[in-house]
């Protein structure tokens, strides 16, 4: 029986990868077919574009309990628009609830191999991918950019501001102040619960410039989600009407053909990485914007973002190294506002996931707000992003984020007291009789990427027998990562690792570390003789097993350094790969 002429779809603009699932013919085409119409579709309705909504929604986390309406007006404007939207979702991402603390930056390469393999074997013409929380909007990056079909990221947005006892308070800096100040005895219990009551007041992503903050206002920047996207409170109804743009604008990118490789260019990365030295942002941003890099085969190297940082001043004031929240910062003006602000220093000419340049995005947005979004002219502070140090510590880098360290440890010779792994250290450190003097320097090494994952394992307090001594910070050297709302002095990323054989696996508890920030140096007081002795002895020491199974075995086996984003070695381009020999995996 022939369908009725409403049934009979129009031929399309332009040829669409879907069809190759809508149109097949045989067992396959029937199939494809039947199951759509399983669904009450109709010919005319899988004829149109078929876009996929990439939803990381679950119940796991805060970041993201308030997608559902985002999800429902982005499927609305792309029906509207003439498309059929499909939504499908991926692992849940939250840093907050996993135990061992950000756990989940191991998952992301997971969560990027997952959006890969399923639009890779679904109809889709493009994606919209929905994320908040830390991992979340790198990882879909990661996917879109092995992926290269036309894309767009629709952050989720920030939590609203907390409130506790008349002052504005948000995660990282201000409960960490308060446990120090439960430690002291200067709050209770009652207190500290009080305060986990008014810390967020919303879904959302941390209200400060953490990772997810740093990670969305970089999407931005990188012109793969909307300009103003990625300020805009999670709960405020803008949003909204910012996803059903989203639904209009991946129309745009899919009948255009325009896709991830042409907008994150090396300008454009150029542009990311003056934005997180502006904002102050969260180290975290270098490894992922070295993983994506990595996918699209664009040469980002680590002393890049030393480069740009050098130049760049602050121009954000907020926590963890300034005052104000993201709510602030969205009324401020946000992204495009501050993206404005820096236009002598970025290049305006690249294109955007809109379909526009930057600077047309950017045009006429204004600086509400001088406390939160400062000048070229007047900054919040003269250059203080990442620094890069190399040294006999870190042979190939680590960095420090210069804007949360204490100016007066940034040139620092100090005794090391060494910790194998996260227990070890929680299990001595803060021991009232452990021998830790004024100006030591913890050295936590055995949590990077192959050994532990990279959990934020960096997030190490003052013990107490130093803060009894008025000692508010310390030097920390660890091939693990510091929380991105964290304050504090950290020498983070030290690679290579010590599993991987790094010098920081052979440093000795009474070893003299020097940290010069000026000079980008950071090594110990020990001769090559000596480490080369110290290396032969750790070599007779039986190897670290690796973990017996799954996922966590596949990703310390193939697990690339912190210098090139720890990726999988396997997911890099291969004529990149082979032009860069430190990302091909030893035999």
């Amino acid at each position: 029986m022939s369908p009725d002429a409403s049934e009979v779809p129009g031929p399309p603009s332009r040829q669409y990868r879907s069809q190759k699932w809508t149109e097949a013919t045989g067992v396959d085409g029937f199939l494809n077919r039947s199951s759509l119409k399983v669904q009450g579709l109709r010919p005319k309705d899988y004829a149109k574009p078929i876009i996929g909504i990439c939803n990381n929604t679950s119940e796991f986390t805060r970041c993201h309990l308030h997608f559902d309406n985002m999800v429902t007006a982005v499927k609305e404007s792309i029906l509207q628009s003439g498309g059929l939207p499909r939504v499908f979702n991926t692992m849940t991402m939250g840093a907050d609830n996993t135990n061992p603390m950000g756990s989940s930056f191991m998952h992301r390469n997971l969560m990027a191999m997952e959006i890969e393999q399923t639009a890779s074997i679904y109809a889709m013409d493009g994606i919209v991918f929905l994320g908040a929380c830390d991992e979340t909007i790198p990882a879909m990056l990661m996917a879109a950019a092995s992926i290269d079909l036309p894309a767009i990221v629709l952050p989720g947005g920030p939590a609203l501001t907390g409130f506790w006892r008349g002052q504005n308070v948000g995660p990282g800096i201000d409960f960490h102040r308060a446990l120090d100040a439960q430690r002291r005895g200067e709050l209770t219990a009652d207190d500290i619960s009080s305060l986990e009551d008014s810390l967020e007041r919303s879904p959302g992503h941390c209200s400060t410039m953490g990772t997810a903050s740093t990670m969305t206002a970089i999407a931005e920047a990188l012109g793969m989600a909307p300009a103003g996207s990625s300020a805009i409170p999670a709960v405020d109804s803008r949003r909204l009407a910012m996803s059903r743009n989203v639904g209009e604008y991946i129309m745009q990118l899919v009948e255009n053909d325009l896709r991830p490789k042409e907008i994150m260019t090396v300008d454009a990365f150029d542009n990311a990485i003056r934005l997180l030295a502006a904002v102050d942002g969260s180290s975290a941003a270098v490894m992922h914007l070295l993983a994506i890099a990595g996918r699209l085969g664009v040469g980002l190297h680590l002393d890049r973002f030393d480069q740009l940082s050098a130049d760049t001043p602050v121009l954000l004031n907020l926590r963890p190294a300034g005052d104000f929240y993201m709510t602030d910062f969205f009324e401020a003006g946000g992204v495009p506002a501050l993206l404005h602000e820096l236009r002598p220093l970025i290049n305006t000419e690249v294109i955007t996931v809109t379909g526009r340049s930057l600077a047309e995005e950017i045009e006429g947005a204004v600086v509400r707000d001088r406390r939160v979004i400062a000048s070229l002219e007047a900054p919040i502070s003269e250059p203080r992003g990442i620094a890069v140090l190399y040294g006999n510590v870190a042979p190939d880098g680590a960095i420090i984020r210069t804007g949360v360290a204490s100016a007066n440890l940034l040139a620092h010779e100090g005794r090391a007291v060494v910790f194998d792994g996260r227990a070890d250290l929680d299990a001595r450190l803060y021991d009232p009789e452990f021998d830790i003097r004024p100006g030591d320097i913890v050295v936590l090494r055995g949590e990077g990427p192959r050994a532990s994952g990279m959990p934020e394992s960096g997030r190490i307090s003052v013990p107490q027998k130093l803060l009894d001594l008025g000692i508010t910070d310390l030097v920390r050297v660890t091939d693990s990562r510091l929380g991105g709302t964290v304050k504090g002095t950290a020498v983070v990323h030290v690679s290579p690792e010590s599993a991987a054989g790094g010098p920081l696996g052979l440093i000795e508890t009474g070893d003299i570390i020097a940290l010069d920030v000026v000079a980008r140096s950071i090594n110990i007081g020990v001769s090559a003789d000596e480490l080369e002795r110290r290396r032969e002895l750790a070599g007779s020491k039986p190897a670290r097993p690796l973990p017996e199974r799954g996922f966590a075995r596949l990703y310390a086996q193939s697990v690339t350094q912190a210098n090139t984003g720890c990726d999988f070695d396997f997911l890099l381009p291969l004529p990149h790969a082979a032009e860069n020999p430190t990302l091909v995996k030893e035999a």
